[in-house]
């Protein structure tokens, strides 16, 4: 039989080739062993790499417990309230301190689900396999989002302690939630556009909008619970011994005269002071007690594409949570800005929201992100070295994971060579919750950050206050996948 060379199918002859090479190499059959029998990633891993990459830092911030998003794609979520309570601990001298993530998580679900059928009332003249109506449909309310949205949860929503509003099964795992969730907005769409096309008007369409609204909150409080409105709080400050309560900000909240400093008493009562608030609103709570304007945060990423120019302001259409907030705004900067904006918020001492493609060299357990640590190139006899702005570009990078730097360890130059970060998967995964990134990592695989005003050049402010260019949600800058 003759080889047909133009139809582009595999043929015998390519396969007994391949075979023959692969087995002619002891090295591949060593690389078959331990990758059949331990997997990719272990049989990949560098013990050179792994022991380099040490665990101490020059910066270092002291957080509170780490968290665990369990079975949900809250990360987002999580790592921007690591930020602020790290703030939190710190200003009011406490033990450790844990915002509801299902709090803002119910408000995310209910704009969200608005946000889409006001999405769907504006491209109502579009057939439904338009580009953008299919995106559109893709994810209506699922979990997955930026700082901005939580920051437009907090603006709209405030903020309230763990203790007054838990987790629950449906917020640790997420799953079936969203998928009905999905699907009856999904249902909801395909009415609204049959009104549509029947000749209903659009006050007849909002009103029916406002009655599915009306069914995505039952959703919502059936599966995780209604939020509260108002709620009570009491926290202790640390004694002496451990920082002391000695700002005057713990002891003019708290109630009582008990002395700063204070543990226990003669009787055994803990005398430390004490904060306490009794039916406090969310929003007051967030003004009261959080010390930083989630306002004062600005979005920037590394993207190096042709298609995206350094220092532009860019936005995303119809990519958002809450509607009447408008686009999310992104500063695209070179990576040195990124890397230095980071560099001196983290000395400064406030910890750096970021996100990130978690999967790529990465050992999950073990708590590290390295190349060379992870070493897939050896282990399959060949180079990945795809460049960071065609990666973002052909969907091989997306940011699909935020987390929380809280520390870096700078050279003799003073420049960053690896990072200390706080994940949100609990303490069985990395060291006590903790991972290590290698500067090469963090320089391909970080796309965004979010840095305080402050930390910015005037360059990137200027870009920051010009007018923006306007992405379709499906062109790449910095792509969010769940």
């Amino acid at each position: 039989m003759n080889k047909d060379t133009t139809s582009g199918a595999i043929q015998a002859e390519d396969l007994q080739r391949y075979g023959e090479a692969f087995r002619a190499d002891r090295a591949n059959r060593v690389a078959a062993n331990a990758a059949v029998s331990e997997g990719v990633l272990k049989a990949a891993t560098g013990y050179e790499g792994a022991r380099s990459l040490l665990r101490e830092f020059s910066v270092d911030l002291k957080q509170g417990s780490v968290t665990n998003q369990e079975h949900s794609g809250r990360c987002w979520m999580f790592a921007s309230l690591n930020v602020l309570r790290y703030e939190v601990i710190h200003r009011w001298k406490l033990e450790d301190f844990e915002f509801s993530e299902t709090y803002l998580f119910f408000w995310d679900k209910m704009e969200k689900a608005n946000a889409y059928l006001e999405n769907v009332l504006a491209t109502l003249d579009r057939p439904s396999d338009d580009r953008l109506v299919q995106i559109l449909n893709e994810s209506p309310a699922d979990d997955g989002g930026w700082w901005e949205m939580f920051a437009n949860l907090v603006n709209k929503y405030g903020l309230v302690p763990k203790s007054a509003y838990p987790e629950s099964a449906n917020s640790r795992d997420s799953g079936d939630f969203n998928l009905y969730l999905n699907k009856k907005l999904r249902q909801d769409a395909i009415e609204l556009r049959r009104k549509k096309a029947a000749g209903a008007g659009m006050d007849e369409l909002r009103e029916l909008k406002t009655r599915d609204m009306e069914t995505v909150y039952r959703i919502c409080a059936i599966a995780l619970g209604e939020p509260p409105a108002t709620f009570d709080f009491s926290a202790r400050v640390k004694g002496d011994e451990d920082e002391g309560a000695k700002g005057s900000d713990s002891k003019k909240a708290a109630e009582g005269d008990s002395a700063p400093g204070k543990t226990q008493g003669e009787s055994g009562r803990d005398e430390r002071v004490q904060i306490r608030e009794f039916g406090i609103t969310p929003m007051d709570f967030y003004r009261k007690y959080v010390p930083v304007d989630v306002n004062d945060y600005v979005t920037l990423c590394n993207s190096p594409m042709e298609a995206t120019p350094f220092n532009r302001h860019y936005q995303i259409a119809y990519v958002n949570n809450v509607a009447e907030d408008g686009n999310l705004n992104f500063v695209n900067v070179p990576l040195e800005v990124l890397r230095k904006a980071v560099t001196d918020q983290i000395s400064a001492g406030h910890p750096t929201w970021f996100a990130c493609d978690c999967d790529q060299f990465s050992l999950r357990k073990a708590g590290i992100f390295d190349r060379g640590t992870v070493q897939v190139d050896q282990l399959f006899g060949t180079d990945f070295s795809i460049e960071k702005g065609d990666g973002l570009e052909y969907g091989d990078f997306p940011s699909n994971h935020a987390m929380t730097i809280t520390g870096v360890n700078l050279d003799k130059e003073g420049r960053p060579d690896r990072w200390k970060v706080e994940n949100s998967w609990g303490k069985a995964n990395g060291v006590d919750g903790y991972y290590v990134a290698s500067a090469e990592w963090f320089d391909q695989f970080v796309s965004e950050a979010i840095v305080r005003k402050e930390f910015l050049d005037q360059e990137t402010l200027k870009a920051l206050a010009s007018d923006p260019v306007v992405l379709q949600p499906w062109q790449p800058l910095t792509l969010c996948s769940d």
